[in-house]
């Protein structure tokens, strides 16, 4: 589900096309979070909605993306209390009962579905949707109850079904699950298809638009009706017979093609272990580090492994390659690693070179077929940005960031030619991470290893949930038990408003499992708000979520031991999840995160990373696990202090990014005399002042725009990062200091950015919080980038 304005997992269009796919951003989370279809209906849905999170750090993935099936919300009926009350599935008449998929649930099954359920219960419950399709078609009314309300339920049907399973291949991974999908996944698409592609409801919609009933439509209720128009014709619905043919065997191959990617990704990064059984080798490496990497060596039989005498493996997972990019003193195993990481999946038989091309190709035809010079257009059809404006708007942040990324990497070397080190003229990529952290903890005198202890799991989410309750007035509570979960270290939430009635229900799946579980971080819907989907027809269903993290597991006795940038990456994705969970929207097409633009989904995701500075915040939750012994105060100011250390070249590492997104998808030419790797060295040029290696290969992994939502918009995450570095600034007017004037700014961004869901359009509602249109200066304030500098 991480990042700005987010999801594959979100863009005007997430309405019931949305809901229809499978996953992510995620998020994200989400971080998502997902390649992009033109209808919603055919939407894939990635978490962040699956918003996966942006790639961070300044060499690598901090969290990886959240990918294409990952996970497509899972819509089931739902009520406003807990136990009877949650989220249902009604029987589905004539389909096998004893198929967990199938059978009536409160919350879905989780802990039983197993791949021998997939093939069966998809094509059943197909076989049943296909029929109330017809039956819509052939009685289709353009008023809101015969149409919108029909179509709703039995989109909602397949997203609750589909979007388990696609969730469970996500974080439960196995064979057997990827060949079950893989065979009923065609059918799957050829459903959406027809159902995206359906002229009678393409022409309801059109009458409905121009009916008396038009001007009685609520502002939300206008926009799915716009917004169903638009997606439709850009799901081909307006094609010729053969051109259609043509553009649905492209989407077919485009779900393959972006599944199969991320399998590769997956597959790559689990390949690689790297065994080490002198401890001289790993020195440098910190305690939880040694004991991960003792653990893993356990898990691979070595079942004498220790922290303190091995041996260790250390894997591409991120928590191992981050330790060891930081901290490892073997610069020849920090280069052995880093060209592991960043050469993933490119050759043999999970080579995604050639993967890469066929996408790029086919989404270029795609767009042809529709009338569009290129993919970015399509893309940007639906989002807040045009192609130029995007590029605008990099350009701007690309010349502020360039002269203090030049300067970053200045005093590196002179900090590594004080330190005597051999490399002092000769820095590489593998070097960048471990000279930037100990410069930081000389320049600080900051260890974030040793912050660990300050940040435990439990205490974490208990400063969360306080901070929810100031600005939001809701309460959190454990419901472990209440409904079925996929592996035993995830936690299950009820949210409260102050009158204790029960409003929402999340999932928190926190910890790394890279042998099943896909990286990354996202957020995704589980249950959208719907009234339509109510069991009683008079109170909406229930929003449920889950959000999924990649952090250290417990080792020993020891609880999760955080390090910042993980305490910053569940603030983020409980951001997309607050979103979801207290919107206000009755209309399940656009509530929550559905609906919301692309390019602003990430805007509450990002704004609450803010409140992890807050030093009330930060100092409520970060207590030693051991003593409770609060942070001390001159840690949190070398903290503070710290946060825009090397932030022109964490911005450039974005910026290459989205840079090299919108270049693929707008000038590339298949086949032509530029490869995509050409492309990515000529971008570099001028976003990276360190160029990435010859042999980089990191689009061989870059799943945010090729097996998630990201493709034509990577961009949003800067685009959505100054909505919310300035929806933040409103409570930095407010004083933050001054608890009444922050809760009465929490409660008009409850109102506002959270609750309005998709039934608005996203600057309208930040200028409903804000009072005007939005500013890049507090992201650049922020960000210690000012005055913007000269450019490369």
């Amino acid at each position: 589900m991480r990042g700005f304005l987010r999801t594959a997992s979100i863009r005007r269009a997430l309405l019931i096309a949305n809901m229809l796919m499978a996953t992510c951003i995620s998020i994200s989370h989400s971080l998502k979070p997902i390649v992009r279809y033109s209808n919603p209906i055919l939407k894939p849905k990635h978490p962040l909605k699956s918003r996966p999170c942006p790639l961070w750090s300044s060499s690598f993935s901090f969290c990886l993306p959240n990918l294409h099936k990952g996970t497509s919300p899972t819509l089931s009926f739902c009520s406003t209390s807990m136990a009877s009350e949650a989220p249902t599935v009604s029987n589905i008449e004539n389909l096998e009962s004893n198929n967990p998929l199938l059978t009536d649930f409160d919350f879905p099954p989780f802990d039983s579905v197993e791949a021998k359920h997939v093939r069966p219960g998809i094509r059943a419950l197909l076989k049943k949707l296909e029929s109330y399709l017809v039956e819509l078609e052939s009685n289709v009314t353009p008023s809101w109850p015969l149409l919108v309300d029909p179509l709703e339920k039995i989109v909602d049907r397949l997203s609750v079904v589909w979007g388990m399973v696609n969730h469970l291949k996500a974080v439960r991974d196995n064979p057997e699950l990827r060949s079950a999908i893989e065979d009923v996944q065609p059918d799957k698409v050829k459903f959406q298809l027809r159902l995206g592609q359906s002229k009678p409801i393409y022409n309801a919609f059109k009458s409905l638009q121009e009916s008396f009933e038009w001007q009685s439509l609520s502002e939300a209720r206008k926009r799915i009706v716009e917004s169903q128009i638009k997606e439709a014709v850009l799901n081909g619905v307006s094609l010729e017979d053969g051109k259609r043919d043509h553009f649905n065997k492209i989407q077919q191959e485009l779900e393959k093609l972006s599944q199969k990617f991320e399998e590769n990704v997956l597959d790559a990064t689990k390949k690689f272990e790297k065994l080490i059984t002198e401890k001289k080798d790993i020195e440098g490496l910190p305690a939880t580090a040694l004991g991960l990497a003792a653990q893993t060596a356990v898990s691979k039989g070595h079942e004498k492994a220790t922290a303190e005498n091995g041996p260790w493996v250390i894997t591409l997972d991120a928590p191992s390659f981050m330790s060891v990019m930081q901290h490892a003193r073997n610069r020849s195993l920090r280069e052995e690693v880093y060209r592991a990481y960043v050469t993933r999946a490119s050759s043999g038989d999970l080579d995604n070179t050639p993967i890469i091309d066929q996408i790029l190709k086919l989404r270029l035809e795609k767009a042809q077929l529709l009338g569009y010079n290129n993919y970015a257009e399509v893309s940007m059809a639906t989002k807040m940005a045009t192609v130029d404006k995007a590029e605008e708007l990099l350009e701007k942040l690309r010349s502020a960031s360039w002269n203090p990324a030049v300067q970053d990497m200045e005093d590196l070397k002179n900090f590594c030619k004080d330190q005597g080190a051999a490399e002092a003229e000769d820095l590489n990529h593998w070097d960048i991470n471990f000279w930037s952290e100990r410069l930081r903890e000389s320049k600080y005198d900051i260890n974030e290893e040793e912050l660990r202890p300050y940040f435990s799991l439990p205490k974490v989410m208990d400063g969360l949930f306080n901070l929810a309750n100031m600005l939001f007035g809701i309460n959190i509570e454990p419901a472990d038990g209440l409904a079925p979960v996929w592996n035993n270290d995830v936690r299950f939430y009820c949210v409260k408003d102050s009158s204790g009635s029960s409003i929402a229900y999340f999932y928190f799946d926190p910890y790394s499992r890279p042998s099943e579980k896909r990286g990354g971080a996202w957020m995704d819907e589980v249950v959208a708000r719907s009234l339509v989907m109510s069991r009683d027809g008079v109170s909406a269903r229930l929003p449920v979520a889950h959000m999924v993290c990649n952090q250290m597991p417990p080792v020993g006795n020891k609880p999760s031991l955080m390090t910042f940038r993980e305490v910053e990456t569940v603030f983020h994705e409980f951001g997309h999840a607050l979103q979801h969970m207290l919107t206000k929207q009755d209309e399940g097409l656009v509530s929550g995160i559905r609906g919301i633009e692309w390019d602003a989904v990430e805007l509450p995701s990002q704004f609450m990373e803010n409140w992890c500075y807050h030093r009330t915040t930060l100092m409520g939750l970060a207590k030693h696990y051991e003593t409770g012994e609060s942070l001390p105060g001159d840690i949190y100011l070398k903290l503070l202090a710290a946060r825009t250390f090397r932030a022109g070249s964490l911005s450039l590492r974005q910026i290459r990014f989205a840079t090299l997104d919108l270049e693929l998808h707008s000038k590339y030419i298949p086949g032509g005399s530029e490869s995509i790797y050409d492309i990515d060295q000529r971008v570099s040029q001028r976003t990276q002042v360190l160029p990435p290696l010859p042999e980089d290969r990191f689009l061989c992994s870059f799943s945010h725009i090729f097996a998630g939502g990201y493709a034509a918009g990577y961009y949003s995450y800067k685009w959505a990062e100054v909505l919310s570095a300035d929806a933040f600034s409103a409570f930095e007017d407010a004083g933050l200091d001054n608890n009444q004037a922050v809760k009465e700014t929490g409660h008009k961004f409850r109102e506002t950015i959270l609750a309005l869901g998709g039934g608005k359009a996203p600057l309208e509602v930040f200028v409903e919080f804000r009072g005007r249109e939005p500013s890049p200066e507090p992201l650049l304030r922020h960000n210690g980038l000012l005055p913007v500098t000269a450019s490369a």
